[in-house]
């Protein structure tokens, strides 16, 4: 009989191993995954702060000076992004919208001018403009237009560029406008950039239409609408869902400062970067957050926010509807985007998606894990006045250790 016990006992010790074994296997439990981010960020220095969540449970894994503001570098697109998805809607699109001065007669003729007037879609470029011109040949019947085409870009300001670069057009973003073509290069190699994007939109636009045998009666040029005008066409942008995901995988800057100016022009006060800035500041009081933005990239040294405010916005974003679209938005580990070749080799790959920032002396990278462990986790790791190779092998072995973390102990 005790033999019998004994087997029994030992059988019984057999099927609970199992159990127990995969725990210690899928990671460490709060205390390790603590430990292990803090030996990184003894090596970060003062300038950095970091803070981790579970979103589950609302516990805080790891704090570090986690309420001191720091220089966000493109992490600042978080905040352009999530209030654009909020404000427009996961489905909402900008517009580029083609007017006459008249409509167009039973013979196809437009008497006056032709208006291409841009509504923000910073990918709006040859594609687009040709599918608009066969919907008024093909669908509206547009055979001559007896006056000219007309660019209007009036729904944004003038200023090329944002902020960090003396709002002049530079390789750091490009021309701004509200009637880009093409992301405003011209396809030359001299000059690389359109200098009057308007001007250049129009008359691209009119040689689409003269190659699908529109006559048109006069040279094109930039200008203003009409509020009299007639709506003729109009072409939508990719959804807001994948505007966000063109601008924070790959960190587009160009698409993140024309974004912050179309946020000024649909909700703000008019299409500049100040404006839009304002919406994005409305917004994230809104969701009871308070970072200083100065522009839509995080290319201006004079953002600010905190790892806690970043979070914050993680964890907001994780519970609202527009959540979804805003994980997938981001660059995946060793994956795509700006973390293609980032933690490949580690477990956090395909289990973490994140925002990068970088610019001179600061390196930063915030987002979400789904742990071994089956976990959610958001986190921000915000490091100002480190040398930026050193600081991203940290970031990769903390970001490692959350895709490592088990929330028992």
């Amino acid at each position: 009989m005790a033999r019998i016990l004994l087997v029994l006992i030992a059988l019984l010790a057999a099927a609970l191993a199992p159990a127990a074994a995969p725990a210690a296997a899928l990671g460490a439990g709060p205390a390790g995954t603590r430990a292990a981010l803090a030996a990184q960020m003894r090596l970060a220095g003062g300038g950095s702060s970091a803070l981790a969540v579970d979103l589950d449970s609302g516990r805080t894994i790891y704090a570090s000076r986690a309420g001191s503001p720091r220089t966000p570098a493109s992490v600042n697109k978080l905040f352009t992004t999530s209030t654009a998805l909020t404000l427009y809607g996961v489905d909402g699109h900008l517009t580029t919208t083609v007017l006459g001065d008249v409509g167009v007669d039973p013979g196809g003729v437009l008497i006056g001018n032709l208006y291409l007037r841009g509504g923000g879609d910073p990918e709006f470029g040859a594609a687009e403009a040709a599918a608009l011109a066969d919907e008024l040949v093909v669908a509206g019947g547009l055979r001559e237009i007896t006056g000219r085409v007309i660019g209007d870009e009036a729904a944004f300001d003038s200023l090329r560029g944002p902020p960090s670069e003396g709002y002049r057009t530079t390789n750091e973003v490009g021309p701004l406008s509200a009637l880009t073509f093409n992301r405003g290069r011209t396809g030359a190699r001299r000059p690389f950039w359109q200098r009057t994007p308007a001007l250049f939109a129009a008359r691209a636009f009119a040689r689409a239409l003269e190659r699908r045998g529109v006559a048109i009666g006069r040279a094109a040029r930039e200008g203003r609408t009409p509020p009299t005008a007639l709506p003729l066409a109009e072409r939508s942008s990719a959804t807001m869902a994948d505007l966000a995901r063109l601008t924070n995988r790959p960190s587009d800057n160009f698409n993140a400062e024309t974004l912050i100016k179309a946020l000024g022009a649909e909700f703000g006060a008019r299409g500049t970067t100040r404006a839009g800035a304002g919406v994005v500041r409305r917004t994230m009081t809104g969701f009871g957050l308070r970072p200083r933005i100065a522009d839509g990239s995080g290319l201006s040294r004079a953002n600010r926010t905190t790892p806690r405010q970043v979070v914050r916005l993680l964890q907001h974003m994780a519970g609202d509807p527009a959540g979804p679209a805003f994980d997938a938005s981001l660059a995946v580990a060793g994956r795509s985007g700006t973390l293609e070749y980032r933690m490949r080799g580690s477990a956090a790959r395909d289990r973490c998606h994140a925002k990068t920032g970088t610019l001179n002396s600061v390196s930063a990278l915030a987002g979400y894990c789904r742990s071994a462990a089956g976990a959610r986790v958001a986190f921000a790791f915000l490091m100002n006045g480190v040398n930026v190779s050193a600081a991203r092998a940290l970031q990769d072995r903390m970001t490692a250790a959350l895709a490592r973390y088990a929330p028992w102990s």
